[in-house]
C-alpha cells in the first residue's frame, strides 16, 4: 500500500499513521463496521471521483442496516471523500470512507457503542492487474458458499460478511486461481468474492439477481451502459453449468473496475479471450469514468 500524507477522522485531517484505533475497538472484534470502495480518476477536468452520490448512499443505506447511528451527514461524508483527494494532492486513487462501532462498548450488543467514520484514499492500480483487464483471468469455483439470512444483508457492505470472501479468495490464489465466483445454498451462481457477475449467451447480457449478492454501482453502470448500447440485460437466476456454456463471462467492482474471464475450473470461456460484448461494455465505461464520454457526465463528481 502506498502511504499518502492524510486520513480523514471524524471531521478533521490527521496524518496517515497517527490514524489508529484501540485495540478494543468494537468493530475489530465483531465485523460490525460498514464500508465503501470508490475510485477517483484522473479526466480532462481534473480528478473525479465515479458515482460518489451513490457510493455515498449505499454507505448510509449499510449503517442503517446494522443499526447505527452515524453522526455525520450524508453532505460531510461525500464531501470528505472529494477533500481526501485534494488534500493529499491525488489524480487517481481509491477511497475507503468506514463507518465502525468504536472504543468504548464491548460485547455483542452496541447499545450506546461510539459511532466513528473515517476517509483513507492511496494510489491504487487494477486490482487484478493490467493484463486481466486486458486479456482476462482464470477463476474457479469455490467450496465456499455465499449465505445470507436475509436478502437486505446482502445489500450491506459490512466487514464482517467479507470473512468468507477471504477464505474463497485464498483457496483460490492457493491452487493457481486469480479468484473465485461463489454459489448460494441451493446451487445458484451469486457473485466473486468482492465482484459482480456478468455472462453473455447468445448476445444477452446476464448477472445474477441480488437475492444474495451485493447491489454493485459499477454493475448498475454496465446494466445501463449496455441497455443504452441495444444490448438486452436480464437478471436470472442460473447454476454452474450455465456459466460453463457462456460465450462471455466477466466481473465487475470499484477496485477490479471491468475485468474478463477466461477460464473457469480450467475450462476455456468459448475461445479464452475476452468476447466482442466485453470488449465493447469495457472500452466504453473506461472512456466514462475517464471524462471521455459526456453523456454519463452526471456519474462524475469533480474534485
Amino acid at each position: 500500500m502506498e502511504e499518502v500524507e492524510f486520513i480523514w477522522m471524524d471531521g478533521e485531517f490527521v496524518k496517515w499513521k497517527d490514524a489508529t484505533t484501540h485495540i478494543l475497538t468494537h468493530s475489530l472484534h465483531y465485523g460490525t463496521a460498514v464500508f465503501e470502495g470508490v475510485r477517483a480518476y484522473e479526466t480532462p477536468k481534473g480528478p473525479a471521483i465515479f458515482r460518489l452520490k451513490d457510493h455515498t448512499k449505499r454507505l448510509l443505506k449499510s449503517a442503517k442496516i446494522m443499526q447505527m447511528e452515524v453522526p455525520n451527514t450524508y453532505d460531510e461524508i461525500f464531501e470528505a471523500c472529494k477533500q481526501i483527494v485534494t488534500k493529499n494532492n491525488l489524480k487517481e486513487c481509491y477511497i475507503r470512507p468506514l463507518i465502525y462501532y468504536g472504543y468504548g462498548k464491548m460485547g455483542l450488543d452496541t447499545v450506546n457503542a461510539k459511532v466513528n467514520v473515517s476517509v483513507a484514499a492511496w494510489p491504487w492500480g487494477a486490482y487484478l492487474g493490467e493484463e486481466g483487464i486486458k486479456n482476462g483471468i482464470s477463476v474457479r469455483m469455490s467450496s465456499y458458499k455465499r449465505h445470507f439470512v436475509k436478502e437486505e444483508l446482502a445489500h450491506s457492505k459490512t466487514t464482517g460478511h467479507y470473512t468468507i470472501s477471504t477464505i474463497a479468495k485464498m483457496e483460490a490464489l492457493n491452487t493457481g486461481y486469480e479468484e473465485a465466483i461463489m454459489e448460494d445454498l441451493e446451487g445458484n451462481i451469486c457473485e466473486c468474492t468482492g465482484e459482480n457477475l456478468f455472462i453473455v449467451k447468445d448476445s444477452k447480457l446476464i448477472t445474477p439477481t441480488t437475492k444474495s449478492a451485493l447491489v454493485g454501482i459499477t454493475r448498475d453502470s454496465v446494466m445501463k451502459i449496455a441497455k443504452d448500447e441495444g444490448i438486452e440485460v436480464s437478471e436470472e437466476t442460473f447454476d454452474k453449468e450455465t456459466l460453463y456454456a457462456a460465450d462471455e463471462a466477466f466481473m465487475t467492482g470499484t477496485a477490479a473496475e471491468m475485468t474478463p474471464i477466461r477460464k473457469i475450473d480450467g475450462k476455456d470461456i468459448d475461445d479464452g479471450k475476452p468476447g466482442p460484448i466485453t470488449k465493447k461494455l469495457r472500452e466504453k465505461y473506461f472512456d466514462i469514468i475517464h471524462g471521455e464520454d459526456l453523456k454519463y457526465e452526471e456519474w462524475l463528481d469533480y474534485c
